[in-house]
């Protein structure tokens, strides 16, 4: 593939020009850090090895799991709005969280649970 050099396009007609700055050109310089991006793939990864501690995750999939987390995060809050904007409510409360889950997710997934112990191995329920 070949990379096309377009020319930056000239200014419109009656814009002001910036005077430079010589302390904002020495910042230029230096190369700009990007910032850091959130995402859960820590918690999946301690969540993985409560589970299976000897099994270990790719980037590509934990990239789909932390895309999975976000999209079911988004529902849940989306739907808890929802009802709390019906109920005439400005705060979402965890009842409406629990409502919205319990709307969102099917059958067994909607009930609530917690984390158990049985015979040594760790178990999470979600």
């Amino acid at each position: 593939q070949r990379t096309v050099f377009v020319p930056p396009k000239p200014a419109a007609r009656g814009a002001k020009k910036s005077a430079k700055n010589p302390t904002a050109s020495r910042s230029d310089k230096k190369k700009k850090r990007s910032g850091r991006k959130e995402s859960y793939s820590v918690y999946i990864y301690r969540v993985l090895k409560q589970v299976h501690p000897d099994t270990g995750v790719s980037s590509r999939a934990m990239s789909n799991m932390n895309s999975f987390v976000n999209d079911v995060f988004e529902r849940i809050a989306a739907e808890a709005s929802r009802l709390a904007h019906y109920n005439k409510r400005s705060t979402i409360s965890s009842r409406e969280i629990q409502t919205a889950v319990r709307l969102i997710l099917p059958g067994e997934l909607a009930k609530p649970r917690r984390l158990r112990r049985h015979e040594g191995c760790d178990q999470v329920h979600l």
